[in-house]
């Protein structure tokens, strides 16, 4: 596929695009609810501040980051409520402070990474490329939920490419999140880019086909959107399962979205 050589600028002009929505807002609309349940717009951004503290310590200071994730909890959300504590406290001005000072700590760490080098990170070690395109999931996530909170219809551009990437490379995180065992299979994955182009994995002459949009794709594997509200289609019954389980980040699945939840929303 082609796309955007450089992620880590990529990073930065997505993190900067929902910035410029967050910092237009009083200090009320930060209260605003999202679509994860019990998270107002505050919440969300904490998130990604915590996030990207965590990335910078990885990329920076590895052995300071294993050594602090070894003492984590088997609680996944007790881990990410305790990560977000000290930032979801404070007031909208200082918050969007510091997301943007640690956007900027984590950025700078990403990039001095020399090519090649793993770093680690929670589920297993990733070349600093990689896990810039982990930051561009969540940035395109917990965004999503602020916009669709907030009413905003997003524009996307083939910075998606990353996320869909990423989204390829970690295509068995649905089942693993469920204790089921991938299928030994190859996916055949073709997805159409905002700009019109395809992106192409996998074998060609795969079986098991799954085709759609870039941004129904990325909503799919963020569980921003049920898959009947979507046009991503599967051929094969592997595929049509992954559907229903799609995600690009480990840990608890959640509730994901109802069907025809934000069918208003989209048609906006």
């Amino acid at each position: 596929m082609t796309q955007a050589p450089d992620v880590i600028a990529d990073l930065t002009a997505e993190s900067e695009a929902l910035d410029a929505v967050v910092a237009k807002l009083s200090d009320e609309q930060w209260e605003t609810g999202t679509p994860a349940h019990g998270w107002a717009v505050r919440h969300q951004i904490a998130h990604l501040a915590a996030t990207f503290r965590l990335a910078g310590l990885a990329a920076a200071q590895p052995a300071a980051f294993q050594q602090m994730t070894s003492r984590l909890s088997d609680d996944f959300d007790a881990n990410v409520a305790a990560a977000m504590a000290d930032f979801v406290v404070e007031p909208p001005a200082v918050l969007l402070s510091r997301w943007r000072s640690e956007r900027a700590t984590a950025e700078k760490a990403l990039a001095a990474v020399p090519p090649g080098q793993m770093v680690p990170w929670l589920v297993r070690p990733l070349p600093a490329p990689v896990l810039a395109a982990a930051g561009m999931m969540e940035v395109f996530a917990h965004g999503r939920d602020v916009l669709d909170a907030l009413g905003v219809r997003p524009t996307y551009t083939d910075r998606l490419g990353h996320l869909v990437g990423f989204a390829v490379r970690t295509w068995d995180f649905g089942y693993l999140a469920r204790g089921l065992t991938a299928p030994d299979v190859q996916f055949r994955f073709e997805i159409t880019a905002p700009s019109g182009a395809l992106w192409a994995f996998g074998p060609a002459d795969a079986d098991q086909r799954i085709t759609g949009p870039a941004e129904d794709f990325c909503l799919l594997v963020t569980r921003r959107r049920h898959r009947d509200d979507l046009a991503v289609r599967a051929v094969g019954s592997d595929a049509e399962h992954w559907l229903d389980i799609a995600q690009a980040y480990r840990g608890p699945a959640g509730p994901g979205r109802r069907p025809g939840q934000f069918s208003q929303t989209d048609q906006a």
